[in-house]
């Protein structure tokens, strides 16, 4: 990446992250006004077109483009483990994988306009200060999502990581793809390169996304299916690269 190309990250970072703020505002606001009533499967397919402008508005602004590797299955609905780089992987995969409930820290749903679209898209709030609590509500409310035919997604690091470092995987997810019964789904991508962790800038490239094969879960335990998707995440992360 040349120094000039660096430079222009700056700027086009900041156009994207207003018009990011814009579209944000404008599908909470009317979302809440308009759709409050609906079922969830028909009110999520209003939020994740603003998803969708989303990921337009980056590819126009900063240049990032996506690449897929792997297609979702025809069998819903699953649990989806996703490593967890950037903030590109929490909207781009509530549109990838919808009708999805994501676990996000509750601590979200304060953040105005974005945490009132989570609210609206049925995500799991958990306090994470409180981790006895919080996989129990995890659990609770994520085998009702599944319950309800949502998939699931969750970032089994907790928090997001430089590329190249291996997060403390939980087994939470896994716990509720055995107990409801329904398979997991490896996800890897590299949109830390793109779009570093905690860091208002930018820069241009491809984002690899890797879709794995479903990972049974009838008749094993969930350290197990963790370990498996874990591993398999990590492998295909370190094939990617940049």
């Amino acid at each position: 990446m040349t120094g000039l190309t660096r430079l222009l990250a700056y700027p086009r970072s900041a156009i994207f992250f207003t018009g990011y703020a814009l579209i944000t505002m404008f599908f909470s606001l009317t979302g809440i006004a308009f759709t409050f009533y609906l079922p969830f499967h028909k009110r999520s397919r209003y939020f994740i077109v603003g998803n969708y402008l989303i990921v337009g508005w980056l590819r126009i602004c900063c240049g990032v483009k996506t690449k897929v590797i792997g297609k979702l299955p025809e069998t819903t609905p699953y649990v989806a483990l996703s490593k967890h780089q950037s903030q590109w992987e929490t909207f781009y995969l509530q549109w990838f994988l919808s009708p999805v409930a994501t676990v996000v820290k509750r601590e979200l749903f304060k953040v105005p306009f974005f945490g009132w679209a989570l609210r609206m898209m049925n995500a799991i709030g958990i306090d994470r200060s409180n981790p006895r609590a919080a996989l129990k509500q995890t659990m609770e409310m994520g085998l009702s999502r599944l319950h309800n035919q949502y998939n699931v997604l969750i970032f089994p690091e907790g928090t997001r990581v430089a590329p190249g470092v291996v997060g403390n995987y939980a087994r939470s997810g896994a716990s509720i793809a055995v107990a409801a019964g329904v398979p997991v789904l490896p996800i890897a991508h590299n949109a830390g390169y793109c779009w570093p962790a905690k860091s208002l800038v930018i820069y241009p490239g491809t984002i690899t996304l890797v879709i794995g094969e479903p990972m049974t879960t009838e008749g094993r335990d969930s350290k197990a299916v963790m370990e498996e998707a874990s591993r398999w995440i990590e492998e295909r992360c370190a094939e990617i690269g940049r």
